[in-house]
C-alpha cells in the first residue's frame, strides 16, 4: 500500500474567521490532538492543539489566536518514516499533508502510518535481529550488505538506530540463516556486537514501543 493511499480529507480546515467556539466544539466531538487552520483565502496556515484552544476566549474569532498556531506538516511524497518520525516531533495523533504547491489535501492519522509500520517484512518476516556498531567513518553499509550475504544471509531491513562520540549503531534484520556465523564476521571486520536478539522478542519490543507511542499521544 502507498503512504498516499493514508490520506483522510474527511475534516476542512478551520477558517481564521471562524469562532474560537466553533474550534472548541470540533475538538469536544473528536479525539484529535491538533486541528488544521486554513486563512479566508485558503491557505494552510498551520494547526491549533487542543490544550491550547481550550483557554481561549470562545467569543473571539480563530484570527486572533494565530500567534498559537504550530506550524508543521508532510508532503503526500514524503516517506513514511519521516512522516513517523514528523508525528513523534509535534506530539501529535494528526498530521496535515500538503501538495508540491503547499495546499492542504488532507491528513494522516498516527494509528494508520503506524499500522503501515507494523506491516514492513522488518516485522513479520522471520530472522533474527542484530545491532553493530563501529566507528562513523569506517562503517558502510555496503560493506554491512557484503558481509551478511557472503554467509548466505537475506537482509531484510537496516537502519542507523544511534550515534554517539563517533560511534554508530547499526540495527539489522536478517532472514535465512543462523547469526553466528555472521557475527564472527562482522567481528574479523572490527565491528562491535552491540547485541543480538531472537526474533520474537526483538519484533515484541518494537510493537510495544509502538503502543507505548500511541498511548504517549493519547491515541
Amino acid at each position: 500500500m502507498r503512504l498516499s493511499e493514508l490520506i483522510i480529507n474527511d475534516i476542512k480546515p478551520v477558517k481564521s474567521s471562524s469562532k474560537i467556539s466553533e474550534l472548541q466544539e470540533l475538538f469536544n466531538q473528536l479525539t484529535y490532538s491538533h486541528i488544521p487552520v486554513q486563512d479566508n483565502n485558503g491557505v494552510f496556515a498551520g494547526t491549533f492543539f487542543e490544550t491550547d484552544v481550550h483557554c481561549f476566549d470562545s467569543d473571539k474569532l480563530v484570527s486572533d489566536y494565530l500567534y498559537s498556531l504550530e506550524d508543521f506538516y508532510v508532503r503526500e511524497n514524503t516517506m513514511w518514516l519521516d512522516v513517523l518520525e514528523a508525528f513523534a516531533q509535534n506530539s501529535a495523533n494528526i498530521m496535515p499533508v500538503l501538495n508540491e504547491k503547499g495546499d492542504y489535501i488532507g491528513y494522516y492519522e498516527l494509528n494508520d502510518v503506524i499500522s503501515l509500520f507494523n506491516e514492513s517484512p522488518f516485522f513479520y518476516e522471520a530472522g533474527g535481529v542484530l545491532v553493530v556498531e563501529k566507528n562513523i567513518n569506517d562503517y558502510s553499509f555496503s560493506e554491512i550488505s557484503q558481509i551478511v550475504e557472503s554467509n548466505n544471509g537475506k537482509l531484510l531491513g537496516a537502519f542507523i538506530s544511534k550515534m554517539k562520540n563517533d560511534i554508530v549503531q547499526v540495527t539489522l534484520k536478517i532472514g535465512n540463516t543462523g547469526l553466528n556465523d555472521i557475527i564472527q564476521t562482522f567481528r574479523r571486520y572490527s565491528y562491535n556486537i552491540a547485541s543480538g536478539h531472537e526474533e520474537d522478542s526483538f519484533t515484541q519490543s518494537l510493537k510495544e514501543r509502538s503502543d507505548y507511542l500511541r498511548k504517549y499521544l493519547n491515541i
